[in-house]
């Protein structure tokens, strides 16, 4: 794929600027990379986009390098961050967005609002211990979902993964709400 980047036209800059950073490296789409599998492609297209080895082209040229290395180094960024990657295949395929109101399940919802309740009301160490063992369980519950639903994404055809990615965009905004309520008891452990 890198390749063919080698004769990218400066008129088609803003191509580079949205191209899928899977198709970029290169590499299937998939929840779990090698972290060695994309280092090496870092390295390799940070050889051949280095800036320096252009500065004696016309400024478009220069341009366009200049584009394609902030792109490897933003694919680079995001792939290697498991989160990141995560969020980036569920926005490629618009399962999650800014601002999204996602339609939790009732009984999820329910168990988050009783434990900020509980968490409102907190006036002991012990309690709040109690309650971060909890909140720790249903996190430890949910990545162990995530581990089966991310696992052998890559063998499967186009509409099981689809509905894989749907199953995964679901714990990702569990994900999100459980972070802000993390984010609850670390400041409710700091006023015990």
């Amino acid at each position: 794929m890198f390749q063919a980047l080698k004769f990218v036209k400066a008129d088609i800059i803003s191509e580079i600027r949205v191209m899928n950073y899977f198709e970029f490296y290169g590499i299937p789409e998939s929840f779990h990379i090698e972290p060695a599998t994309l280092k090496k492609k870092f390295y390799e297209l940070s050889k051949l986009y280095h800036p320096d080895f252009y500065a004696g082209e016309d400024e478009a040229k220069q341009q366009e390098i200049l584009e394609l290395s902030t792109l490897n180094n933003k694919a680079y960024q995001v792939l290697t961050d498991p989160a990141r990657r995560m969020e980036y295949i569920l926005k490629l395929h618009d399962l999650v967005s800014e601002g999204a109101k996602p339609q939790l399940p009732a009984d999820f919802l329910i168990e988050m609002m009783d434990i900020n309740e509980r968490l409102m009301e907190v006036d002991d160490s012990g309690e709040l211990g109690s309650i971060t063992a909890e909140v720790l369980a249903i996190e430890g519950d949910i990545n162990e979902k995530l581990s089966g639903l991310t696992a052998g994404y890559t063998k499967l055809d186009h509409s099981a993964q689809e509905e894989r990615r749907i199953k995964i965009a679901d714990i990702y905004y569990r994900q999100k709400y459980l972070l802000r309520i993390k984010e609850s008891l670390d400041t409710f452990a700091a006023r015990l």
